[in-house]
């Protein structure tokens, strides 16, 4: 039978499909599931690099067996401690008792005070290598991408780049691993929506994990979620460049709460106005219904974001609240912002998302409007003005 596992040289994809959980993380939609990778490399030793989550534990070892019979896994490669890809760790230890551990310092603290697993280990830094026979195995320490711990692992023979959940996406795989396998469009969609929700903090430690990569050559990115990038490699690249350093598309997000629909009527006029003067890409979240994961997505891709909320109890909307409190999070800047707000007797809404914009290295456009009760004349007015400098404002990239 022919062997569908092999990705190039030796490199065997021995990962799992999710379709079974619905929020990654407990938060994060995952509507079309998504992947646990796993890849064995097979040469005088067998590195077999990061494992699956422990549900799936089974179909991975199958998968294994089925590419090396009862040879012996001599290392484990850990690029990443999260129990999406470690949890199986003590299991595989249970199988292949011998196995060396391979992680950097951090790994194995983690290693202990998750799973209590013991074994030899081998301890890699910046720049260590690892030889299997006619390949060497080069590691490269990459912290906060997005956990203290991460690394990745880099094989010249292939020239392929185990990267860890850097350049990953959402969305299990549906028969192709390699991107040249399939049609491309929604798995890169969501890896935009992956980073938004994944990494985003983490812009800085982006950057310098892309200057330290620069110079590889790379023909696989063998990422923990998603497809093996191939033909995609420059656009990945490119992607994680700009989003991390908060570029953007030109659009607007509207994101708002509502309760009784006049706060939503406002957001449906300001889109109007926006549409009536030029802005062709507008994004309707209501916070009610919308999936935080895809707002965030959203927020990521266009310059312009205006958000909306009635007064709730003297606080924003919660559905407002929780996206600002995630937008904080993730250190947002490079936007242009505008702001909304209603009351029926009180109003602190628009004054807390003014101590959100100051608080964020974003620009504000324009005053504010806040509305009370309900849509007069004078506010239709205001919409029409905020819409017209929103408008202006995006054609203007940062």
């Amino acid at each position: 039978m022919e062997n569908h596992s092999l990705i190039t040289q030796e490199i065997h994809y021995v990962g799992v499909q999710d379709r079974r959980t619905h929020l990654f993380e407990g938060l994060w939609a995952l509507p079309d599931g998504i992947s646990y990778n796993s890849y064995l490399i097979v040469d005088e030793k067998i590195a077999l690099v990061d494992s699956v989550e422990a549900g799936f534990f089974g179909q991975s070892l199958r998968k294994i067996k089925r590419i090396i019979g009862d040879r012996p896994i001599d290392y484990l490669i850990i690029n990443h401690m999260e129990p999406d890809h470690s949890s199986s760790i003590g299991l595989l230890k249970k199988y292949y008792p011998d196995m060396i551990l391979v992680g950097n310092a951090r790994t194995f603290g983690m290693l202990e005070g998750f799973y209590g697993v013991e074994g030899e280990q081998e301890v890699v830094k910046m720049g260590s290598k690892l030889c299997l026979g006619s390949r060497t195995l080069e590691f490269y320490i990459t912290p906060m991408l997005h956990w203290p711990e991460t690394m990745m692992t880099y094989d010249s023979t292939s020239k392929s780049l185990f990267s860890g959940d850097a350049f990953g996406c959402f969305t299990a795989l549906s028969g192709g691993i390699v991107d040249s396998e399939m049609h491309i469009e929604p798995y890169l969609d969501n890896a935009v929506r992956y980073y938004s929700n994944i990494v985003a903090k983490y812009g800085p430690q982006v950057q310098r994990a892309l200057q330290l990569l620069k110079d590889l050559d790379i023909q696989y990115l063998c990422t923990l979620h998603g497809p093996v990038w191939h033909d995609q490699i420059p656009h990945m690249f490119d992607l994680y460049d700009k989003i991390s350093l908060c570029k953007a598309e030109e659009g607007v997000v509207i994101i708002y709460g509502s309760m009784y629909g006049n706060t939503e009527e406002m957001a449906e006029e300001i889109a109007r106005e926006l549409s009536f003067n030029g802005v062709k890409t507008i994004k309707m979240h209501n916070v009610s219904t919308a999936s935080p994961s895809h707002m965030l997505a959203d927020v990521y891709r266009y310059n312009g974001l205006i958000i909306g909320s009635p007064t709730y109890n003297a606080e924003l909307y919660p559905g407002v609240e929780a996206m600002v409190s995630r937008l904080k999070n993730r250190g947002l800047k490079n936007r242009y912002f505008g702001f909304f707000g209603s009351f029926s007797w009180a109003g602190t809404a628009v004054k807390l998302l003014a101590d959100f914009a100051d608080g964020m290295k974003i620009n504000v456009i324009g005053a504010p409007i806040e509305m009370k009760q309900s849509m007069t004349d004078a506010d239709r007015k205001e919409v029409a003005r905020l819409a017209v400098e929103m408008a202006e404002a995006i054609k203007t990239p940062f």
